[in-house]
């Protein structure tokens, strides 16, 4: 089997299971280790000293530990992209990637932790007494609706960032490539109408910050049709969803919601006829973001829309989440935030864009995942909106 990822390249089988060959992590020391005098200062006796410091001030862990720039990336492997329901046994491989990618990106150490249960009160527990190990919590594929509540409790009971990027890492790329293509295109995003196909968490998180970034005609469907507040079959989520989207009061499905569309944002598995596509206004926008499989394939899809992005890397406009997260919580960290706020959110999706300059175009409204700038960049917005807001301040060391 090989997987084609541009139209000259493509990565056979060996070369997936090599590159994963003993995992993808490793530990390396910042002192040395070559002597009895390292030995004795590294471990013990020396080691008893700054242990003793610590007891006495629990701050001193930010400065004589790597707990304060440490990532627990954090999944019960529930809802793994493209997987689904893998267990935690088979999303640590999707968990190791991400913390390498917190340290190529944002030089920031993150550690795979998997848990053996999809108990909401069990996560949050353990996530909550494993506090003192690490700086931040990146959560990650976990299923919806209980992504929602393990969140919330995990920000209230907790001292330090969280964020399950599922939600967040995409919502902020989303808006970032919506701010671009509208840019491009001489638009004014408060003006367009758009629909999100998928409830689940990233098309929550999705609808949540465009509503916040003043864009009021939100549409949001599910397997059933358009969210809407004539449905009785809605649980909580959805309902308060319904409460804030649909302002034209639209029923029915894909179709309906489509018709006259501006924009169409596919955080689902389901397809999209083309029909649909083609009935949406002329300059459609389309981000078809299902991986591995888009909801409407991007060659079709550009027969009737002026820009189209997915979540691939072998078309061009990639929304890829790593355009967020790495900068997102280095940015936090770097301003000791306690948690990662909406305005921080919001800075984040601006500096995406801000990195582009002159180089936006149609098929070029948001930098590639792999441009050096962007989490530099992402990392100072949000230490500067963070410390605006008055949420850089010194975290508790307890």
């Amino acid at each position: 089997m090989t997987i084609t990822t541009s139209s000259t390249t493509a990565i056979t089988d060996s070369e997936i299971f090599s590159g994963h060959l003993g995992g993808k992590l490793s530990v390396e020391l910042t002192t040395p280790l070559t002597t009895q005098r390292d030995l004795s200062i590294a471990y013990t006796p020396g080691v008893a000293q700054v242990s003793r410091a610590i007891a006495q001030d629990a701050l001193l862990a930010k400065q004589y530990t790597w707990t304060d720039r440490l990532v627990a990336v954090i999944s019960d492997g529930s809802a793994v992209l493209g997987l689904g329901d893998v267990g935690p046994r088979a999303s640590l491989p999707v968990m190791e990637g991400k913390a390498a990618l917190f340290k190529n990106f944002a030089d920031l150490n993150a550690i795979p932790i998997v848990l053996d249960t999809q108990n909401v009160d069990e996560i949050v527990d353990t996530i909550v007494r494993l506090r003192h190990s690490f700086g931040a919590v990146n959560l990650e594929d976990i299923s919806a609706p209980r992504c929602f509540e393990i969140e919330n409790r995990v920000i209230e009971a907790l001292d330090c960032p969280v964020m399950h990027d599922d939600q967040h890492g995409t919502a902020i790329v989303v808006l970032a490539a919506l701010n671009g293509a509208a840019k491009f295109q001489g638009r004014s995003t408060s003006r367009l109408k758009i629909v999100i196909s998928g409830a689940g968490a990233a098309g929550v998180a999705c609808a949540n910050i465009l509503l916040l970034a003043g864009i009021p005609d939100v549409v949001v469907l599910d397997s059933k049709g358009i969210v809407s507040v004539s449905r009785t079959d809605l649980n909580t989520v959805k309902v308060d969803l319904a409460a804030r989207t649909n302002p034209r009061l639209l029923v029915g499905g894909a179709a309906q919601a489509l018709a006259g569309a501006d924009v169409f944002i596919g955080v689902s598995a389901g397809k999209i006829d083309e029909s649909y596509i083609e009935s949406m206004a002329p300059n459609a926008i389309v981000f078809a973001l299902s991986n591995p499989d888009p909801e409407i394939h991007p060659e079709r899809a550009s027969q009737y829309a002026a820009i189209v992005a997915t979540g691939r890397s072998d078309f061009p406009n990639q929304i890829n989440n790593v355009l967020a997260f790495p900068g997102v919580f280095k940015g936090a960290l770097d301003a000791g935030a306690s948690r990662i706020t909406e305005g921080m959110k919001l800075a984040a999706a601006e500096a995406i864009l801000a990195v582009l300059g002159d180089e936006l175009a149609a098929d070029k409204i948001v930098p590639s995942p792999l441009d050096p700038r962007v989490a530099p960049t992402v990392a100072n917005a949000v230490a500067a909106a963070a410390r605006a807001e008055g949420a850089g301040t010194a975290r508790k060391g307890s």
